[in-house]
């Protein structure tokens, strides 16, 4: 009996997966050096990165990691350098 083994030949840097594009809170934290109990305060006061659930777990995707940081960064500027644009 000959046995066949298929090779998965998709190339998986480019190919986009719902792995990519999520960090889990904890990712978050570790990535940004501050504690669950930050993120959860800054989304508490409107202030946080948007998230999403999946079940208990909070996740939140890249894409908005970065547009809330970088909302960070202009209100940073805006507050000390107020006449920059």
């Amino acid at each position: 009996m000959i046995s066949e083994t298929t090779r998965d030949t998709t190339d998986k840097s480019t190919t986009p997966s719902l792995g990519d594009d999520v960090l889990s809170l904890s990712e978050l934290c570790t990535q940004l050096h501050v504690t669950a109990q930050t993120i959860y305060d800054l989304r508490s006061q409107g202030r946080g990165p948007r998230g999403f659930r999946l079940g208990r777990e909070l996740r939140f995707r890249k894409r908005e990691i970065d547009a809330w940081l970088s909302r960070l960064e202009s209100e940073d500027d805006q507050h000390h350098y107020p006449g920059r644009r």
